[in-house]
């Protein structure tokens, strides 16, 4: 898992939260964080 999320975000590593929010793979990666940390709405 860690190894494609890694490999898909490496060339857009230096885009910040809202860029990454922009792509389909960021907002997922993004959600997962979200759930994690028990913020969702």
């Amino acid at each position: 898992m860690h190894l494609r999320i890694r490999r898909s975000t490496k060339k857009r590593r230096h885009l910040g939260f809202r860029a990454r929010m922009a792509t389909k793979s960021g907002r997922k990666i993004v959600n997962r964080r979200r759930r994690l940390r028990g913020t969702y709405p």
